[in-house]
């Protein structure tokens, strides 16, 4: 008698369950047999898409517009590979964001940081002689990579500079590096002053180099990190912008004795 009350309450969800199975012994089976493919190749000689191509003409003059707007003017070619050390190119990108993101920084901290490191292979092309646009920021730093200010050590400030020792013109701004004749750490300050163990220092770079990039890692583990959501293309852009001529010397900010 209650197998039969049972089965009557549930008896639609006999029937479904029993449809499921029917349907599920009745399903096919399907397995890949053979699979065909087609290379088309596209080059130099491949016809436009002429309805592709009048679409985006609009965007792609507007963007061209942007990209050659004159920034600034630069009376002279200017390399990485120009000078030992430090190069006019380094200094002005150092200097740069010395410049204008310290006071991002100062507005949400309250003080200024003390140095700026780059990387010497972060600068991917010359600055050349003539008039200065947003496709030559693009050009100089075509990455992604955007400034961050770490709190460092004394320690790590020191091994920093051993690190830095090795003479690559990596752009520095903010700090002295002097190398003595034989290419060995001399002296090396920080807005003029010498490294104590007990201090801390605030030192402007890029989120690249902050991750361990070019091996630097003593910036791997830093007491405290602040991202200013600044590009450093954007820094050049902005650096650009507010200057009616381009021309960044080397000078003595990081040099070997004679």
């Amino acid at each position: 008698m209650l197998s039969y009350i049972w089965f009557k309450e549930n008896i639609n969800y006999v029937f479904l369950f029993l449809f499921l199975a029917l349907v599920a012994c009745d399903e096919k089976k399907h397995t890949v047999t053979r699979v065909t493919s087609e290379t088309t190749t596209i080059d130099q000689n491949t016809p436009e898409a002429q309805d592709l191509t009048t679409h985006i003409a609009p965007f792609k003059n507007r963007l061209d517009q942007e990209m050659d707007s004159v920034l600034a003017y630069a009376p002279h070619t200017l390399s990485k590979k120009d000078t030992p050390y430090n190069t006019a190119i380094g200094n002005m990108m150092a200097d740069a964001v010395f410049e204008l993101a310290n006071p991002i920084f100062t507005k949400r901290v309250g003080y200024p940081f003390h140095a700026v490191l780059l990387n010497y292979g972060g600068i991917r092309a010359p600055l050349n002689k003539g008039n200065i646009t947003t496709r030559t920021a693009y050009t100089i730093m075509p990455f992604e990579n955007e400034i961050v200010v770490v709190e460092l050590s004394g320690k790590h400030i020191k091994d920093m500079f051993h690190y830095l020792e090795k003479g690559t013109a990596h752009p520095i701004s903010g700090m002295t590096i002097e190398l003595d004749k034989e290419g060995n750490l001399k002296e090396a300050r920080i807005q003029g002053r010498t490294i104590e163990d007990g201090e801390t220092y605030l030192i402007a770079t890029t989120d690249y180099l902050q991750n361990g990039g070019d091996h630097m890692n003593f910036f791997a583990k830093p007491i405290s990190k602040l991202d200013l959501d600044y590009k450093m293309r954007n820094v050049l852009i902005d650096y650009f912008k507010q200057k009616d001529t381009i021309a960044p010397v080397a000078d003595q900010r990081f040099f070997r004795s004679n």
